[in-house]
């Protein structure tokens, strides 16, 4: 009896506990079943950061100006003052011609301008003579006409008409004089200014540099026959080649896709890793031309080199910033979704539902990109799989940890100046 009883309180004892233990069980499965309803999404929060974009190329230095040297006249080449490697000033003789016809021909000039000298200082005595002869004609006729007009007849009509074609003649004979006095004196002219065509000429046998600069090749020596450069006659041999190395260009080609950041007065850092030189320079021009070929457009850097511590052909990498912003609002590139030309953002609200936003961008990076509207920082954005949810939906966000500043780097090919070194040493 007692066994029964112990039974019977044991049973009711355990079926509340069972009771308890199954209604948990179908709580659990409930929240489960509600929990896997609700997608989970990969989010990033909005950032506040800076995007720099620059771009590393290669460029390479050549002289502002380079110039092959011709004579004016043809000659035979006396001397020469210049090899290569020489350093010249504008002015500075680099040769001296001979062209023994010139000599013949300032000779003849200098004959040629005393003479017109002497004529025209002979029709100028012309003029005084001629003057003074007229001076005395005419007073005789007025002297006379006025007697005849005080008495008349005392003065025959014939002896009146005499004395006044003598006055008339003589005055003619004065402007015949001077205009053969400006005759010599236009032909003193030309005499004058052959003698200055003949003895620039004669000058021209004297080769000048018509720059600063360094003397980069030879192609003439003493005794040649040298022709004058007064043609295009492309086979004229000049006498030097001049380049101009105390100021240098350096030209960069510039990738298509970056030609709209480039812009006049942009600052390069250049490093010259032959010579062990770092400086900054500025963009002085550029071509606003494509190369059919390589889809790049030439820009270039003037650098002073007084020194001539680089030489013309030189290697440089240079690197340009094309963009950059400060304090601005950015968001993983994995988080823009183009929609019907728009760019659009998939953002959670408080209660972690999809709300989809136009945004505008700035700059882009390779990984982050410039809001500059549309979004805050701290604002969640989507950044996986945006087409899989639906505006307004709930979703169970998992965080991703992100940057919120980036320098892109893009690189147009660099020169590294020591791969040939360490190519040959492998060789060895």
């Amino acid at each position: 009896m007692r066994q029964r009883s112990s039974l019977i309180l044991s049973a009711g004892v355990t079926l509340p506990i069972l009771a308890i233990i199954v209604a948990c069980n179908l709580k659990t499965r409930h929240s489960d079943a509600s929990a896997a309803e609700i997608p989970s999404a990969k989010i990033a929060a909005a950032g506040q950061g800076n995007i720099a974009h620059t771009l590393s190329l290669a460029g390479q230095f050549q002289p502002y100006q380079v110039v092959d040297v011709h004579p004016k006249v043809t000659g035979f080449m006396v001397k020469i003052n210049v090899d290569i490697g020489d350093k010249v000033h504008k002015g500075q003789t680099l040769a001296v011609l001979e062209v023994p016809e010139l000599n013949a021909q300032l000779k003849g000039t200098v004959f040629e301008m005393q003479r017109a000298k002497d004529d025209l200082l002979r029709a100028q005595h012309e003029i005084k003579r001629a003057e003074a002869i007229h001076s005395a004609l005419h007073a005789d006729y007025r002297r006379l006409l006025e007697a005849s007009k005080a008495q008349q007849g005392l003065i025959a009509q014939q002896e009146l008409d005499d004395a006044e074609s003598k006055d008339l003649s003589s005055e003619s004979q004065v402007d015949a004089a001077k205009a053969e006095a400006a005759a010599a004196e236009q032909h003193a002219e030309v005499a004058h200014t052959d003698n200055d065509r003949v003895q620039a000429l004669k000058n021209y046998t004297n080769v000048v540099a018509p720059l600063d600069g360094v003397i980069i090749w030879r192609y003439a020596d003493t005794g040649a026959l040298i022709q004058s450069g007064t043609n295009s006659n492309e086979q004229d041999i000049p006498i030097v080649r001049l380049a101009q190395s105390g100021l240098l260009r350096l030209r960069m080609p510039i990738p298509e896709s970056d030609v709209r950041y480039v812009h006049l007065g942009d600052p390069i850092e250049v490093r010259v890793d032959a010579v062990g030189r770092l400086f900054t320079g500025k963009i002085v021009r550029f071509t606003r031309d494509l190369n059919f070929e390589t889809r790049t457009m030439e820009t270039e850097v003037d650098v002073e080199n007084k020194d001539l511590s680089i030489a013309a052909g030189m290697y440089a990498n240079a690197q340009m910033q094309l963009a950059r912003a400060d304090h601005v609002t950015t968001i993983p590139a994995d988080a823009l979704v183009l929609k019907e030309d728009h760019e659009t953002v998939y953002s959670l609200d408080e209660s972690n539902r999809v709300r989809v936003r136009n945004v505008e961008v700035g700059i882009r990076g390779s990984r982050l990109v410039e809001i500059k509207s549309g979004l805050q920082p701290g604002d969640r954005v989507i950044i996986a799989a945006q087409d899989s949810y639906t505006e307004g939906e709930q979703v169970s966000p998992i965080l991703a940890q992100t940057q919120s500043s980036e320098v892109m780097r893009e690189s147009g090919g660099v020169i590294d100046m020591n791969a040939e070194q360490k190519e040959n040493g492998g060789a060895k």
